[in-house]
């Protein structure tokens, strides 16, 4: 197997103790019984494994799907260990700095395929067969599109002033319609924010309070609700 630059920092880490992980919550985190993920919305990909993530390519219909389901079989499966939205607190590696590239889907598949024991203690079961290949892309893909530590600092005063307004917008019982006017602007502003955005594992585009706030408003059934709720959601988790 090829170690990638996140692989080798981790083993480094693990080797000079630097990682610690208490007894109680290793076995916590082998004793974890996978959830199931509904991934019919995605398009098959055959019996045989892939070597690289099918959907990183943001300009695909399938990119934001997996996003979704990859968002939700995470949180199920991941979050207790990995952190909720991909920052680790210490317990286990932080995700995000895996690189989006066919070096660390190697690392990621192998893991996600057979686990990981250490010193005979189960410290990450086997998702592999239990979850299969289309849920291990779809949270692959949700995973390296997390936004890096800091990377909405810069807007994030202005994307609370667009929440803010749109909240307005909300409580007023204003429809879409009646402000295209003053929506269209806002949603052009946060989309070319959401496009400056970096992510910790070098991929195209992040997935940030940003990007998704625009996808509630460019639908053909506008959300002011569920942006403004994107909006609040993700700029607290950037804190």
């Amino acid at each position: 197997m090829r170690y990638n630059k996140f692989a080798l920092l981790f083993l480094s880490l693990a080797t000079t103790g630097i990682i610690t992980v208490p007894l109680d919550r290793v076995n916590a985190h082998g004793d974890v019984t996978p959830q199931a993920i509904d991934t019919s919305e995605l398009p098959d990909l055959g019996e045989e494994w892939l070597e690289e993530n099918p959907w990183r390519d943001p300009s695909t219909k399938e990119w934001a799907t997996a996003i979704k389901i990859g968002a939700s079989g995470y949180n199920q499966n991941c979050a207790r260990c990995h952190g909720l939205e991909v920052i680790s607190g210490g317990l286990a590696p932080d995700l995000r700095h895996l690189e989006a590239n066919i070096d660390g889907d190697e690392w990621y598949l192998e893991r996600y395929q057979n686990g990981y024991t250490q010193n005979g203690s189960n410290k990450m079961p086997a998702f592999g067969e239990l979850l299969g290949q289309k849920a291990a892309w779809a949270i692959r893909t949700y995973i390296e599109t997390r936004p890096a530590d800091g990377a909405l600092d810069d807007h994030t005063n202005r994307l609370k002033e667009i929440r803010d307004t749109l909240k307005g917008f909300v409580e007023n019982g204003k429809k879409a319609e009646e402000i295209s006017a003053e929506i269209n602007p806002l949603i052009a502003e946060m989309d070319k924010i959401a496009k400056s955005v970096e992510t910790a594992s070098e991929a195209p585009i992040a997935d940030s309070a940003a990007s998704r706030a625009v996808s509630f408003l460019s639908s053909d059934k506008i959300d002011l609700p569920k942006a403004t709720e994107a909006l609040t959601v993700g700029l607290s988790a950037a804190q």
